[in-house]
This record gives structure tokens, C-alpha cells and sequence, in this order.
């Protein structure tokens, strides 16, 4: 049961503990929740390619696996396709060259918050003793799997152990609330707000700040564990507008709805406002040069391709005239990446109240969402400088 009487400040320690897209197979769950990101995923299949095909086959020693690892993998189908289109991929190229095909790992890692039961229940069986085999069984796995639970701002593997990095929507997500942006003192102090679309310079510089930091920390790790000659592909919520106070796709997520209901709450007095102002979305859509500046300051890697890719609407409705499933839709889309954090800081009951408003505020502009909500992603392919 989530605590309800206390606020749940989002520190680093609270975030690791409490962060996971919601789990399960529920409504509300990712794990249904997550065909826009299968849909973004695959329209950027080429990129993908692109960077695999930057690996050094020379550099994979024979008796040894190739390690494919999935930062922030969370709990759905999603990641288990990515990393089949990469083991696939990476077969393809041996067998072009009349190498002898490597056995391959994949590595899915997460908070351990995550809900690493779910997907290892929707893993195919793994059949077959040989690679060939393997590879050939239609619906088999043919990799050997492992959860490894921890932060990707930290290491997570011994050193020159992965060939592959991927992580696909998860580098938005902020080690922790910037402490400036929930201390009344502060001039980032984000009263009256629950994320940083539309906030002060102040707020939004300590975000920004924060970014910076974890990103750095990524690819300090990253640069140890990746083996010479492997490459990383990376993705994340990214904004087209140069002011950060413009959050994009994410700010309509977070900015608007979402944030109306928490409104609607405190002007019911169902919560008090000091309660909402506690609570901040930890999620920072970087610009294209956010990103780079971070890249070229760490100096590890080199940058292959960087660009802003659009990655259409994270709404996916059967009936689009439809202004209830489209309401529906944008809660649980909403629920389904915040809704263990709303659940952890106001409760289980409040925070069916919460979206429940996020759906009719929803359907209540139907039309205009699903023109307006875009999600831009920052696409990076790197390998070592």
C-alpha cells in the first residue's frame, strides 16, 4: 500500500527506491501503455542499424559472449523486441563476413523498483543448444538473459564487458528532484507548479543543472563498462525549442492536464497546496545542444549521429473521434510512466481522483490533443573518441 499521510519528497535516495513505469498487466499498466514508444522504436529502426554497424567485429574474442544491455528497460514487450532487432542484426553481420557466431547475452536493467517479473513472464522460452539453432527457432529466444537492477547514472558492469549499449526513453528521467526546486527558500522553488513547463528561469536552470550532472555520470560509467570497439545507442524525450521553459511533448503531458488536476484537488480540499507543491515530475526534455554540450565536455565518446527526431503522438486511440478514449488514453498514458510516484506522495485513493480529472480535462479538448501532443526524441549514436 502506498503511504498517503506523507509527503514523499522525490530525493535520489526516494526516487530509486520508488521510480518504475507502472507494472503489471492492468489498464493503466506500461506494459499496455507502450505502443507509442514500440511505434517511435521501430521508425527509428534504420538509426539503430545504422549504429550497429559501427561495431568492430574484430574486437569480439572467440569464447566469449556478445553482451547487449538495455538501460532502463522497464517492463513491457518493447524492450524485448529492441534487443531481438539487435541480436538479429548483429547476427546477420557475422554471418555476412563467415564468422563464426558468438553466443549473446542480454542484459535488461532497471531501478529495482521495476517490475522485472512481468517482462521476464512475457520472455520467449529459450530452445536449442547451439547458436544456429537458436537463432533459427521461430518464437525462441536466442540469447541468454539477466536482470541487473541499479541506476544507469551509476555502473552497473565490470569493466569492457557490453558491446551494445541501447536505452530507448529513459535518459529524461532525472536522478532526483533538484533540491533547489522544493525548498521554499529557493528561487527555484516551483510553487504552484508539479513540473518545470512554463516555470521560472530559476526552476528550470536547476532542472537543466541536474541534466547535466546525471547525463555526465551516464557516460562516465558507460565509458568504463563499454568495450573498445563497441557502440551506444540512445534516445530521449528532446524539445525543438531553444527555451527549456518549452518542455515540448512533455510539457503537454505533465504541463497542462496533469497539472489542472492537481489543481482540481487542492481547490477541493482534498489535498493542501503545500502537498502539490512537494511533488515534481523529475523528467528534463533536453534541447539538441543540451545534449551535445554534455557529450563534448565528458570527451569519452565520439558522436555519430545526433539529431531531433519526431516521434509523433505517445496517444494511441482505435477510434479517434472518440473524446472518452482519447480522455482515457491520455490518463493512462500519463498513469502509466507517473502513477507510482503520484501513488507513493498522496495515496492510492487520491491518486485514482487525480486521473480521473486528467480524463475529463482530457476529453474535454479531445481534438486539440491529438493535434497538439507531439513528442520530439533526441537521437545520439556514439563510440569511443
Amino acid at each position: 500500500m502506498a503511504p498517503s499521510g506523507e509527503n514523499v519528497v522525490v530525493s535520489s535516495q526516494n526516487l530509486e527506491k520508488l521510480l518504475s513505469m507502472k507494472g503489471g498487466k492492468g489498464e493503466a499498466s506500461y506494459a499496455n501503455n507502450c505502443q507509442a514508444q514500440a511505434q517511435h522504436a521501430r521508425s527509428m529502426l534504420h538509426l539503430l542499424e545504422e549504429t550497429l554497424d559501427r561495431v568492430h567485429l574484430d574486437s569480439v574474442v572467440a569464447g566469449r559472449a556478445f553482451a547487449v544491455a538495455d538501460l532502463g528497460c522497464s517492463s513491457g514487450t518493447n524492450t524485448i523486441h529492441n534487443v531481438e532487432a539487435i541480436i538479429k542484426y548483429m547476427a546477420k553481420r557475422f554471418e555476412a563476413v563467415g564468422r563464426e557466431l558468438p553466443e549473446f547475452s542480454a542484459f535488461f536493467s532497471d531501478l529495482p523498483s521495476n517490475d522485472f517479473n512481468t517482462l521476464f513472464q512475457l520472455l520467449p522460452p529459450l530452445a536449442g543448444d547451439s547458436m544456429e539453432e537458436l537463432l533459427a527457432a521461430n518464437g525462441h529466444r536466442s540469447y541468454f538473459a539477466a536482470a541487473v537492477p541499479g541506476s544507469f547514472y551509476r555502473r552497473l558492469f565490470p569493466a569492457r564487458s557490453v558491446d551494445v549499449f541501447y536505452s530507448a526513453f529513459s535518459l529524461h528521467w532525472l536522478s532526483q528532484v533538484p533540491d533547489a526546486v522544493l525548498d521554499k527558500r529557493s528561487t527555484a522553488y516551483n510553487k504552484g507548479r508539479v513540473f518545470i513547463h512554463g516555470a521560472n528561469e530559476s526552476t528550470v536552470s536547476a532542472y537543466k543543472k541536474q541534466f547535466q550532472i546525471d547525463l555526465a555520470a551516464f557516460l562516465r560509467s558507460r565509458s568504463t563498462e563499454m568495450r573498445r570497439g563497441g557502440t551506444m545507442f540512445l534516445t530521449c524525450l528532446g524539445r525543438t525549442c531553444v527555451d527549456p521553459t518549452d518542455q515540448g511533448g512533455a510539457g503537454l503531458l505533465f504541463g497542462t492536464h496533469f497539472q489542472d488536476a492537481w489543481d482540481d484537488l487542492v481547490q477541493e480540499g482534498l489535498i493542501a497546496s503545500e502537498k502539490r507543491d512537494n511533488f515534481n515530475i523529475p523528467v528534463y526534455a533536453p534541447s539538441l545542444q543540451d545534449f551535445k554540450e554534455v557529450v563534448e565536455a565528458d570527451g569519452s565518446f565520439a558522436i555519430n549521429k545526433l539529431e531531433v527526431f519526431r516521434g509523433g503522438s505517445p496517444l494511441v486511440v482505435s477510434l479517434p473521434d472518440d473524446a472518452t478514449e482519447i480522455g482515457r488514453a491520455m490518463a493512462n498514458s500519463c498513469r502509466a510512466v507517473s502513477g507510482v510516484l503520484v501513488d507513493a506522495h498522496i495515496g492510492d485513493r487520491l491518486s485514482e481522483e487525480l486521473f480521473s480529472r486528467v480524463a475529463s480535462r482530457a476529453a474535454s479538448q479531445a481534438n486539440e490533443l491529438l493535434e497538439q501532443l507531439q513528442f520530439f526524441h533526441i537521437v545520439a549514436s556514439l563510440s569511443f573518441a
